[in-house]
């Protein structure tokens, strides 16, 4: 079923041929395009101008509307159906910054050069739109460039590299005007410049409507598994026995023979703050050292964000089997980690707190898998305390309340779930292969266009 609806379009791939002759261009990343394609630099086809509109309201200046980084970063076409932010600008950022059918906005600056030179293309004039600050606006000469056509190639591989190896700095990247100026691409004439962004508006949209399906359909079965856990964890597999009501709002009827606990009454230790030390070292021989942003969303650890820590600094937050680890603050506040052995000796940071749990009173896999069920959530929503970034503090942690099954019941509810999350997450797996699958032809498709790898002047006019 996954695999069938990315068969119907890749199948379309052999139907594309290369042009009938190409030429060498000389440039090493642009390599040969057909013959009667030109090359020419971005600065020879199009005005560039780096914005320099502030995001603050000036009284006396011009009421505008910005379009900013998010917008540009997250949307290829920039429409009049989208929410700007309300500023001011002078009369001469108005007449340079407005921006006008056509306008190609990239992104200039950015932590990661990855995201430079993202590109959005402006479908229809708009009035009282300016491009907003850390963009550069370019305004194609539309005799030469099809607007469209360009930002398609900002995007492609190939031409974007260019602009990722020329932004220079360390923690922060940028583009200069000369560098976005000096550009080189590879141009048809205008009329299949117009012919190819036409088909491959079409084909993208395509793309991304079979996305949006898969996507709503990945969240539809983490919704199922979230609530197939909550019915294990506050109700039991038998639903034909006795319920009463637990006395706790966000738990509601629980199995007449379960017992409500409280956290600190499972604990074989008082619950533990983790260590307040930098992550410097990266020594595989010693002890790792757990943050919350190494966990990953399948209740693993990511390789990629290793860290360890001197063993003389580790000794007291080391982890044993079955330890549960909460997140304290920030967005990931709640957010749980059920530690094994078979992740190595580990200690954890500051910003997670470790209980200990009384294995003669409780399974912890039973405990992690209530704190991912809505009952858990909703005692989280409730118990917040606001500062400036959400936490949850240890004490708040002991307080929570926990449906308390017997240990036997507890072991079968465990293997039920993970049983029944097995397939979902396995579905949920194979759906975002496919996902990865379309996204990479959609950027295959769309390189090979715009570089003229492929020749689509067939397929435009079927």
């Amino acid at each position: 079923m996954v695999d069938s609806t990315n068969e119907g379009i890749a199948s379309r791939i052999p139907t594309f041929r290369p042009y009938p002759e190409y030429k060498d261009t000389g440039v090493d990343w642009l390599g040969k395009i057909p013959a009667h394609w030109s090359v020419r630099r971005l600065k020879t086809i199009s005005s560039v101008q780096l914005s320099n509109v502030d995001k603050k309201s000036v009284e006396g200046q011009e009421k505008v509307r910005l379009c900013n980084y998010l917008d540009v970063y997250y949307n290829e076409r920039i429409t009049e159906n989208m929410e700007f932010m309300a500023a001011t600008a002078t009369s001469e950022h108005v007449r340079r910054f407005s921006l006008n059918a056509g306008d190609v906005m990239i992104t200039k600056d950015s932590e990661s050069w990855t995201d430079i030179a993202v590109p959005a293309v402006v479908v229809k004039n708009l009035p009282g739109v300016l491009c907003g600050y850390h963009m550069a606006l370019i305004r194609p000469y539309h005799k030469a460039i099809d607007g469209r056509f360009l930002a398609r190639a900002c995007a492609a591989i190939g031409p974007r590299d260019q602009f990722h190896i020329a932004a220079n700095g360390i923690t922060r990247f940028g583009l200069t005007e000369d560098a976005i100026k000096t550009s080189v691409f590879g141009f048809p004439p205008i009329v299949e410049q117009r012919a190819i962004a036409d088909l491959l508006d079409r084909e993208t949209a395509k793309i991304d409507a079979l996305l949006a399906k898969k996507e709503r359909l990945i969240e539809l079965l983490r919704e199922k598994r979230t609530a197939l856990i909550t019915q294990a964890v506050t109700k039991g597999l038998d639903l034909s026995v006795p319920m009463k009501d637990s006395g706790v709002e966000w738990l509601g009827k629980i199995p007449a023979h379960w017992e409500v606990k409280r956290l600190k009454f499972v604990l074989a230790a008082p619950l533990k703050y983790g260590a307040n030390e930098s992550a410097e070292l990266d020594d595989p021989d010693l002890p790792r050292y757990v943050r919350i942003t190494d966990i990953d969303e399948s209740d693993g650890l990511r390789e990629e964000t290793f860290k360890s820590l001197p063993p003389e600094v580790a000794k007291e937050y080391l982890l044993r089997e079955g330890d549960l680890l909460f997140a304290r603050s920030g967005a990931t506040a709640g957010k749980t980690f059920l530690y094994r052995k078979s992740w190595g000796e580990c200690a954890y940071a500051g910003y997670l707190i470790r209980a200990r749990l009384e294995i003669k009173k409780v399974r912890p896999e039973f405990i992690r898998y209530f704190t991912a069920s809505l009952s858990y959530w909703q005692w989280l929503a409730s118990t917040y305390i606001q500062a400036t970034i959400q936490n949850v503090s240890a004490e708040r942690y002991a307080s929570l309340s926990l449906p308390s099954p017997p240990v036997a019941e507890q072991c079968a509810v465990v293997s039920f779930i993970a049983l029944q999350t097995a397939k979902i997450d396995a579905l949920v797996a194979k759906i975002q292969e496919a996902i990865g699958r379309l996204k990479e032809y959609r950027t295959a498709l769309i390189s090979a266009a715009i570089t003229g790898k492929i020749d689509v002047r067939d397929e435009v006019r079927r």
